[in-house]
Parts: C-alpha cells; structure tokens; sequence
C-alpha cells in the first residue's frame, strides 16, 4: 500500500472515530456537564504527561497563553451545547446540526480574519436553509429544543474554529490542544462551584467510567494524533472533504447501534441530505491551488475545520 494510500485510509478511521463521539454521549448516562468536564480534564492530564507539551507551554508568551485559553472556554461551552443536544434529542439531530459548523464558518471567519466577504459563501448559507427547515419539521416536537441547542453548538464551533484558524501557526497543536482543555476545565469547575451544581465531580460508575476512556484516548487522542501525521501527507482540500463525512459516519452509527430511524421522520433524512450536500459544495467553491497541507488543531471539536 503506498504512502498517500495508507494516509487515506488514516483519516477515514480518524473520521469514523469522531463519528462515535455523539454515540458516546448518547451512551453515558452522566449529564452533558459532568460528561464534558471529564472529557475534558482526562485528554488534558494525558497531554500534560508530553515533555514536549511542558516545553512549549512554559516558553509561550502570557498574551498568546491568554489567548488560547479564551478559545478553550468557547471549547467547553461548545462541547456542552453539543452534549445537551445528544441528550436533548439524540445522537443523529447533534450530528446534523453540528454538520452546520461550515456555513456558520463560512459567516463567521471573514469577521474575525479580517478579510473580504465572498458572496459565493452567502449561497453555502441560503442553500442550507430548505435542509434545516426539513430537519424541525422532521423530528418529534419535545426534541425541537435538541434542534435549537446544537445549532447555537454549531455556532460556536464555528466561533472558536475561526480562532484556531487564526492563530492556528503560533504554537505547537499538542500544547495548544493541552491549554485548550485545560482552561475549558478550569471554567467548568468554576461554574460548578458558583452555582452549585450537582455532583459534576462525583466519579462516576465503572460503565460510565471506561466509555469515558473510550471517548477521551480512543476518539479524541488516537485521532487527535493520527490526523496530525494525515496532514503532513495529504492537501487541506482532501482532508476537508473526508472530515465532512463526520455527521454521515454518526448517523449511520446511531442507526445501527441506537435505532434512532425509529425516532426520526424521513423529511429528516431528507432535510439530511440537503444539508450535507450543501457542506460537501463549501470546499468546492472555495478550493484554492494544491500546495503544502496546513497543520490546525484538531482535538477540540467534534467537527473539524481545515484551513
């Protein structure tokens, strides 16, 4: 099997793993806070065992520190918007909505990069909007508050995406990474604590306790490691066009693992379709000239966004 070969299938196995990450949620039986929380510190503590991740986090400068741990609160608020929709409705609405991180990037980054608005990126949005309106009216009505939390997940996905995007180049992904968590953490327990809320940092069971090994090293550092090498190998247009098979890998999961098609309309399904259709146009539209892949931070979201 050749280099670029091996690197495919790589990434495939990477996008798969991120795809089980909403199954996961749906999965552990700990609220979206506790869940979150965990995840966050047991990535973090393992990235902290890296030497490397020490060398550079005492080298970087205050303000870039500062910085990254701002983003890493946007993490957390995001990863628990993006449970509370798994928990909320099911794991296949959070994909989806998820799936809209694109189109909101697509708004988004142009207002924090400093750049020009590209009106061809309007259409990725106007495009999205039959799907979305298929999706309501697709699901049961008491998981329509499941629909509204992981769209505004999605936005702040988005959000924090165009900040990795930004200062994707001044510092190490690991230690980013590391500083991300950490902070999101660190904001958690400090929520927890001024509002007192229940048991976040109870342990939790054995069966709560190993999925959540499973979702912390085997779903976010494997991959997490794994697609910093993919990078390396293959152009940021491929690796975008993979990564959003990420909502369809979770789907097709929860069907067979969860039977979540016994839940779900088939305008659903249907509103599905338009919505991906229109995020698989995105890199399309806005495909720039093969050249040296770029290396962002990749562990700190369920949807990934490559420059």
């Amino acid at each position: 099997m050749s280099t670029i070969s091996r690197a495919h299938w790589q990434l495939h196995f990477c996008v798969l793993l991120w795809g089980f990450t909403a199954i996961l949620g749906k999965l552990i039986t700990l609220t979206a806070m506790q869940l979150v929380w965990w995840r966050m510190l047991l990535v973090a503590l393992a990235l902290l065992l890296v030497p490397k991740v020490w060398r550079e986090l005492l080298a970087m400068p205050p303000r870039r520190l500062a910085a990254y741990t701002g983003v890493g609160v946007l993490v957390a608020v995001h990863w628990l918007t993006f449970y509370s929709a798994v928990k909320l409705a099911n794991a296949s609405v959070a994909a989806t909505c998820l799936a809209l991180a694109p189109v909101f990037l697509s708004v988004i980054e142009p207002v924090v990069a400093g750049r020009r608005f590209e009106p061809r990126e309007l259409l990725l949005g106007v495009a999205v909007v039959p799907g979305v309106a298929l999706v309501v009216g697709g699901v049961p009505a008491d998981m329509r508050l499941g629909v509204a939390v992981g769209v505004l997940s999605a936005v702040l996905c988005a959000v924090f995406g165009a900040f990795n995007k930004l200062m994707a180049n001044r510092g190490g992904a690991l230690t980013v990474t590391a500083i991300e968590l950490g902070a999101g953490t660190l904001f958690l327990t400090l929520v927890t604590l001024l509002w007192h809320g229940e048991g976040t940092f109870a342990m939790p069971d054995v069966h709560d306790g190993v999925l959540l090994l499973v979702l912390a090293l085997a779903c976010t550092l494997l991959p997490f490691a794994l697609a910093i090498k993919v990078l390396r190998k293959l152009s940021a247009y491929t690796v975008q066009l993979a990564t959003n098979l990420e909502p369809v890998y979770a789907i097709v999961l929860a069907v067979i693992l969860l039977g979540e098609q016994h839940q779900l309309d088939a305008w659903f399904y249907v509103g599905v379709a338009i919505i991906l259709g229109a995020v698989f146009m995105h890199p399309l539209l806005t495909r720039r000239p093969a050249g040296k892949p770029l290396e962002t931070v990749l562990g700190t979201a369920e949807s990934k966004s490559i420059e």
